[in-house]
């Protein structure tokens, strides 16, 4: 596997290398040795499987307040989707911003997001599947969401009418965030 640092501080790209034959492949997805080189000691206290059915779907973007803050590291294997991100960090010099990348089954990436972060995905394809580790036990209590069209954000998701759950309409928005936590400590 190679890592490297995405464009935001503390973000990460893994690029996973599988080793194929006519059986099929056979790849590596977590090797702690390699993770520790740049700096990643998490410990994964969960893992989460996801399954949205049809394309055009936005789950998210959902974060945790602090004590139950997570890192989640996400891989798509099944479909394709658009995982977006944004940073939530107070005094991060990256405060308010995002980024996205695709994830797919065919181009065996993943993407690990530190604590602090608002995280959401768009299904490009029908049948989408991801599978997600995080670092810290999920709290309903302190779970939180930002709109997925946020003005101040301004995301671009390349899509104008997506399907949404009745709570991800609801999400507050990045404003309401600011005015309210100020950003997150982790």
């Amino acid at each position: 596997m190679e890592i490297k640092e995405y464009k935001i501080n503390g973000v990460f790209e893994i690029q996973l290398q599988p080793r194929n034959d006519e059986r099929g492949f056979f790849m590596r997805t977590y090797d702690i040795d390699i993770f520790d080189q740049f700096g990643i000691k998490n410990k994964w206290v969960q893992e989460n499987h996801s399954c949205s059915l049809k394309k055009d779907i936005i789950r998210g973007l959902h974060f945790q307040l602090p004590q139950y803050t997570e890192t989640k590291l996400v891989r798509c294997i099944k479909g394709s989707i658009l995982d977006v991100f944004v940073d939530l960090r107070m005094n991060s010099l990256t405060f308010g911003k995002w980024n996205s990348i695709e994830l797919s089954e065919v181009n065996k990436k993943m993407i690990l997001i530190p604590r602090g972060f608002a995280h959401g995905f768009l299904t490009l394809s029908d049948h989408s599947e991801i599978l997600y580790k995080v670092d810290n036990f999920y709290s309903k209590e302190n779970e939180r969401g930002i709109i997925w069209n946020d003005i101040d954000l301004n995301i671009d998701w390349g899509i104008q009418t997506p399907i949404l759950s009745e709570k991800d309409k609801n999400n507050m928005s990045f404003e309401e965030f600011v005015n309210e936590y100020k950003g997150i400590i982790n």
